[in-house]
């Protein structure tokens, strides 16, 4: 059972209607991931909800929930409840959920959100999510003997806008526009590496 099923599963049992606490309570249990540490996604996010977030509010996420959760007239499904994250705090619960077993860590919002010991490759989005950094894990460098990604991930990453920046070791990518990056971003940068992790490690 994946994570996502096992958050369906909970909210299906739930039978009630549901708030942002047991919502941060749920996504901490399963998934790892402190959901009050996470600022809202962009002012113009928290104007829609209308809610603003300052330094140490901790509670504005669950507020900007709460706001989008009351405007559901019947009980909402673990899947809505996803998309409201996701809309709000930019933390795509789904992506996250399918890259279990992937090998690929995953480090964002200032958390580890997937890594596991045997991981190949690390993907790493700084804050508001608006640069995304690709590097080879200490594993994959023990394993190969490689501290570069192999050259045919270096081709796809570059293809899709990567560049390689000597001072931090990593392909890297900023969003010219200063905005989050559009999670089919995300979703090419994960298929490229999942890709060369099919072909060449899958053993």
């Amino acid at each position: 059972m994946t994570k996502a099923e096992m958050m369906d599963k909970y909210f299906d049992s739930y039978g009630k209607r549901i708030s942002s606490a047991e919502i941060c309570k749920a996504v901490d249990s399963i998934f790892k991931i402190n959901l009050d540490e996470i600022p809202i996604l962009s002012k113009e996010m928290e104007g829609a909800v209308g809610v603003s977030f300052s330094t140490g509010n901790v509670l504005a996420s669950r507020e900007a929930m709460d706001v989008r959760l009351n405007q559901y007239d019947k009980e909402i499904t673990g899947a809505e409840i996803r998309k409201v994250i996701n809309e709000i705090l930019g933390v795509n619960l789904d992506a996250i959920s399918s890259l279990e077993g992937a090998r690929i860590s995953l480090y964002s919002k200032g958390q580890w959100v997937v890594q596991h010991e045997k991981d190949l490759f690390v993907v790493d989005t700084g804050a508001g999510d608006v640069d995304v950094k690709v590097y080879p894990t200490n594993y994959f460098t023990e394993q190969t003997g490689l501290v570069k990604l192999p050259t045919d991930l270096q081709h796809s990453l570059t293809s899709i806008g990567y560049s390689y920046d000597e001072k931090i070791g990593s392909y890297y990518f900023s969003n010219p526009t200063g905005e989050a990056v559009p999670d089919a971003f995300k979703g090419k940068t994960i298929g490229a590496i999942l890709k060369v992790i099919q072909y060449s490690f899958s053993n």
